[in-house]
């Protein structure tokens, strides 16, 4: 009697092609003797497999349970077919057509495997910097096109050489359809310009880093800056030659025991260090044995390890010549433009950065900048979110319609959606520069092409000046172009990420720098009564003016005058924000305010940092965004455990409006506290604590008043971890539900997350009225 045949058809969707997932179905299949095939198609790996009933239904039982390493199983469908019959299992060639609906890997590090072969003389592959598998190695940057095939990469003009064709060709090898598979024999090749003698372009490179030369050495997602991080010399040159002004730069080491004893490395800080996403980690300060102007200010230390074999080369691997053990690896780009990712780009708009450029064959086809992670009670809290994390999407609570929302003006980063499913792109950058709006087409029009994804509307910000707005405008095309207030959408994409469905209010409270308020003032110190369709004002930082605009952000002196002079506070001499003020412009900024000249309201609590910042003498101009903030919270750091003054806030309210937190009472305080010899590390300590104590009295008094009991911390003030985990205790002691980041920036970079899910529920609700 024969036994009874089942055929079914298998479309597994996710993170399932360039990561071995057919070779692995491929054995699986093999292992439980089933006939049929597999191959890679737009919406996904798809296969067919038929044999006994038994042994089909463990195929699709262990799918998701054994996956490759680097894949990422979403959903298993399958339905059952006629009987066909077969003699075995195959791979098939992939097919292109249908809607995309697989989703690309990110870039991933370097696998132990790899960096074995890389390290062992009698391998083929012996210092080969461009050593992958399909366990690690270059995706998202190198694809132009969906189903990942090699010919729908930038590998596609690299003719594989006999030995590589057999692996690639042979299912049991690791190797098997890796796309960007290589060796020494076929290429990619490397090469050291402007410096050497043509000999081996690693060992030049690391001699020149440890003379002191600033090298441009192409990554995977575009150009790094790199010098030797001990040097103080060219760490000083670098900073100069970059128009960087104070910023941290983020340093590369070889592994976490070197970084050890410069940092606090706790479990979760390492475990995140050696993530295959290979994030920049910030991580606490501890000694400094790298160059004083690596980080200056700085609380952190910005630490990578290396995620390409490339950077293990630079780096030395054993044996090796003496060299530098920690590098400064910065964005290869003039501050404030995109990141190069051209080779003839990069030895043209790096001249006058770089001594000489170690550069390569293999084109990048998309920018993708480091992501910048950092760690706040256990848990990673993402800063920038972009190589090793895009273009993986969110997994939203709601189903959204086609739509692309195009985030902020600062720190850019635009959102795709359709269905349950949102793609962040990799880190733009600041919209202000043509280069970064240019770049920015380029990313939409590329992640369209590897998502499917057609908008059918398009989302920005309320701001009637930001350029990504105005982007949206221009390429509406007719179709709808829907507003979302800034900071609604802060709370909306914490929201989404922690899965609320939207259906009972939250507490957002939304403190950043800047964001378009109703009333036309620069909102950014708010308590928020919001869900998915709408948001109250409950209560805000009383508003101060903003004197000069963005001549107050880049000199936080100004604020501090003007919050002085708002709570009725002379500007004495004796004060530090007064004393490092030009007599010039302290006469021009005092008639400035008092005829209200120029003068926007704000309720911004970054501005108020940076008061605080200055009033203190911590940090009176400012190079890059927040530095008085961060400088603030360094300061912070240093005070002691056994003081635990907070300073108090006022609040005022009129009727049924919205409460207003007066920071007055803080000032005076602090301006007692300085006259009576207190040290800035107290005065900012003290700060922090009041600021976590406003917001555990204000979300109670929304508690009281609408029985809300969820509250969500958003923007990019909660960037900073003294903050923010000082206010999820106080707030979880009183038993509330503290929602904050995880999966996408507090900042702007996640801003278009919240953009979607509130645009998602307008036009829904637009819909629905429209076929009453």
């Amino acid at each position: 009697m024969s036994t009874p045949v089942l055929r079914r058809r298998v479309v597994v969707r996710g993170v399932v092609q360039g990561v071995g997932f057919r070779p692995y179905l491929y054995s699986l299949a093999t292992e439980l003797a089933l006939v049929g095939h597999v191959t890679n198609t737009p919406e996904g790996v798809v296969a067919e497999v038929e044999g006994s009933f038994a042994a089909v239904a463990q195929f699709c039982d262990r799918i998701a349970v054994q996956a490759p390493p680097l894949a990422r199983v979403e959903s298993v469908h399958h339905q059952e077919l006629a009987a066909a019959g077969g003699g075995a299992f195959t791979i098939l060639a992939s097919r292109g057509d249908g809607p995309a609906r697989t989703l690309v890997s990110p870039d991933t590090a370097t696998c132990a495997d790899c960096l074995a072969e890389l390290a062992d003389p009698a391998d083929r592959r012996y210092r080969h910097p461009f050593v992958n598998c399909t366990h690690c190695g270059p995706r998202f940057t190198i694809v132009t096109g969906v189903p990942y095939d090699r010919a729908n990469t930038t590998m596609a003009g690299f003719a594989m050489c006999a030995a590589c064709a057999r692996e690639y060709g042979d299912p049991a090898d690791r190797r098997f359809h890796a796309q960007p598979v290589a060796c020494p024999e076929c290429g990619p090749r490397l090469r050291l310009v402007g410096a050497g003698t043509g000999g081996d372009p690693i060992a030049e490179a690391r001699a020149s880093l440890a003379r002191g030369a600033i090298l441009a050495v192409k990554g995977l997602g575009g150009y790094h800056l790199a010098c030797d991080a001990s040097d103080d010399d060219a760490v000083s040159l670098l900073r100069l030659r970059k128009a960087r002004g104070d910023k941290p730069f983020a340093v590369m080491a070889g592994s976490a025991d070197d970084v050890e004893h410069l940092v606090h490395l706790g479990p979760d800080e390492r475990r995140l260090l050696q993530d295959p996403a290979r994030p920049v980690v910030l991580l606490r300060r501890r000694a400094s044995e790298v160059a004083a102007a690596v980080a200056p200010g700085s609380p952190d230390l910005g630490v990578m390890l290396p995620y390409t074999p490339l950077h293990q080369l630079l780096l030395g691997l054993p044996g090796d010549p003496d060299g530098p053990r920690l590098l400064v690896m910065t964005s290869g780009n003039v501050s404030g433009e995109p990141i190069v990712i051209d080779d003839a780009e990069a030895l043209e708009r790096l001249a006058h950065l770089a001594d000489a450029w170690l550069v390569h064959d293999r084109p990048i086809h998309v920018p993708c900048d480091d992501s910048v992670v950092r760690v706040c009670d256990g848990e990673p809290l993402v800063i920038r979110r972009s190589r090793g994390y895009a273009p993986l999407p969110v997994t939203l609570p709601l189903s959204v319609r086609p739509a692309l929302a195009v985030g902020g003006d600062l720190k850019n980063a635009f959102c795709l959606g359709a269905d349950r499913k949102a793609w962040l792109s990799a880190h733009i950058g600041d919209m202000d520069d043509l280069g970064t709006q240019v770049a920015f087409e380029r990313a939409v029009t590329q992640l369209q092409s590897i998502t499917g994804v057609r908008p059918e509307t398009l989302v920005a910000d309320r701001h009637p000046g930001y350029r990504s707005a105005q982007w949206a405008d221009r390429n509406a095309a007719g179709r709808p172009v829907v507003r979302v207030q800034h900071h609604h959408a802060h709370i909306a994409a914490a929201m989404a990420e922690h899965g609320l469905d939207g259906g009972r209010p939250v507490i957002g409270v939304a403190f950043d720098g800047t964001g378009h308020g109703d009333d036309g003032a620069v909102w950014g110190g708010e308590f928020l009564l919001a869900d998915y369709d709408g948001y109250t004002r409950f209560g805000h930082l009383a508003h101060v003016p903003l004197p000069g605009g963005d001549a107050a952000v880049r000199r936080p002196y100004r604020m501090a005058l003007a919050h002085l002079r708002a709570a009725g506070l002379g500007w004495s001499a004796d004060l530090p924000c007064t004393a490092v003020c030009p007599t010039d412009e302290l006469h021009v900024l005092e008639r400035q305010l008092e005829r209200e000249l120029n003068c926007v309201p704000t309720s911004s609590m970054g501005r108020l940092f940076d008061a605080v910042s200055s009033l203190t003498g911590v940090c009176h101009r400012s190079g890059y965004e927040a530095q008085a903030a961060v400088e603030l919270e360094n300061a912070a750091m240093g005070a002691p455990a056994e003081d635990t003054t907070a300073y108090v806030f006022g609040l005022r309210s009129h009727g049924d409006g919205p409460v207003a937190a007066d920071p007055a009472p803080v000032f005076a305080a602090i301006v007692a506290d300085l006259r009576s010899g207190v040290r800035p590390a107290l005065i900012a300590a003290r700060f922090h604590r009041g600021v976590a104590g406003l917001v555990r009295r204000l979300c109670g008094r929304a508690r009281e008043r609408h029985g809300l009991d969820t509250v969500v911390l958003t923007g990019g003030v909660f960037a900073n971890t003294l903050l923010s985990s000082a206010c999820a205790a106080l707030l979880r002691e009183d038993g509330f539900t503290v929602l904050r980041h995880r999966l996408v920036p507090p900042g702007d970079g996640g801003l278009a997350l919240g953009q979607l899910i509130v645009a998602a529920r307008a036009t829904a609700a637009d819909a629905a009225d429209a076929t009453d």
